[in-house]
């Protein structure tokens, strides 16, 4: 809890990083690790989770953004940092001066990048994004030994790495992760038949490091496994993983309600007998959806407690039943365990119609963070 505010997330740190040495144990010794914590740590709070990271094994990190990446050298990290996508020209002078590794996948920025790099005296690294099927950013896989090649050639360049991203990682054995697979890896070997070095090859993300040794290659990127929610279903019972989020309020206002009485905007919830009624000070501003509404549970007393009502943008409402003493000042739980009954973020997810990545984003727009 805090000074200023009666809802909050708390954050295990201990449990990034072991997550971090868990997931590591799934690779071969030597085999590199990058934590990826873009998006502000996935809403955990990227500074202390890019340490606590480092600090269970993580090699490497790797962002979204120049923001990000300038936030963490800000704050004293000198790990290597990878930005997962090309920045714009305007950029490079700032990832030159902070030592950030930025991915290349047009020809514009690359030039743009070595001359910058030679106007200074130096080399910049940078990564190739190969598209290998997902169509979404990168050389095309059949381009991209040509595309290496031309670019060893230009000066104030160093190819760093090369690598893609899985589509469909998180569905075992599928076909299409195969072919992803090969036509990455004969873009690998092309580079190689034309002289030139690859240098750290990467491609699995957080479902085909549990599920796909295969495109372990030089290093793994971890993004959600880390924090320790799962990618999907399928990688449940391979690998056990520790949540390092939990979601926590303070009840507000412990009030009873009369029948025939209703509850917030729009009076979607009635009272069908008198019903006490707990109002918590956090919202969809604080990433509680309002498409939740009367649809998620919490837990108070350690009982599991419906929300009802519509979700606002600072408060909810929750129906406390008659065996819950429930009281001003009395701490509820959204995400996480109390007494012995738990609510996954995945739960959370499931009820809004979503993902654990988004809530785990959405739950860090404003709540402040507790660590511990």
């Amino acid at each position: 809890m805090t000074k200023t505010r009666w809802a909050w997330a708390e954050i295990d740190l201990s449990a990034v990083s072991r997550n971090v040495s868990t997931l590591k144990g799934l690779t071969k010794p030597g085999t590199q690790f990058m934590a990826v914590v873009k998006a502000d740590g996935y809403g955990h709070g990227a500074v202390r989770v890019a340490r606590a990271a480092l600090a269970g094994g993580a090699d490497r990190l790797g962002v979204a953004t120049v923001d990000e990446a300038l936030a963490l050298r800000a704050e004293g990290i000198s790990a290597p940092v990878q930005i997962l996508s090309e920045p714009p020209e305007s950029a490079i002078p700032q990832l030159l001066e902070n030592d950030i590794v930025p991915t290349v996948t047009t020809r514009e920025f690359a030039v743009a990048l070595g001359k910058w790099a030679s106007a200074r005296g130096t080399e910049a690294p940078y990564h190739l994004k190969v598209d290998s099927g997902m169509n979404r950013v990168g050389i095309r896989a059949e381009e991209a030994a040509a595309f290496a090649r031309d670019l060893s050639d230009f000066p104030g360049l160093k190819l760093a790495g090369v690598f893609t991203h899985f589509a469909t990682a998180d569905v075992p054995g599928d076909w299409e992760v195969e072919r992803q697979l090969e036509r990455f890896s004969a873009a690998v070997r092309a580079m190689k038949d034309e002289g030139v070095n690859p240098g750290i090859v990467h491609a699995a993300n957080s479902p085909a490091t549990i599920l796909y040794p295969a495109a372990h290659f030089d290093m793994v990127r971890c993004g959600i496994a880390i924090y320790g929610l799962h990618p999907a279903p399928s990688t449940r019972g391979r690998i056990e993983l520790e949540p390092a989020m939990s979601v926590k309020a303070r009840a507000l206002l412990v009030k009873r309600v009369p029948m025939g009485e209703s509850v917030s905007y729009g009076f979607t919830w009635t009272a069908a007998a008198p019903t006490t009624v707990a109002t918590l000070p956090l919202g969809y501003a604080d990433g509680v959806h309002r498409v939740l509404s009367n649809s998620m549970s919490v837990l108070v007393g350690g009982k599991r407690c419906a929300q009802i009502g519509r979700v606002c943008m600072d408060q909810m409402m929750v129906e406390v039943p008659r065996d819950v003493d429930a009281k001003r000042g009395d701490e509820v739980v959204l995400v996480g365990a109390q007494q012995g009954e738990r609510i996954e973020l995945d739960d959370v997810a499931e009820a809004a119609g979503t993902i654990n990545y988004e809530m785990a984003c959405s739950f860090g727009m404003r709540l402040p963070r507790v660590y511990r």
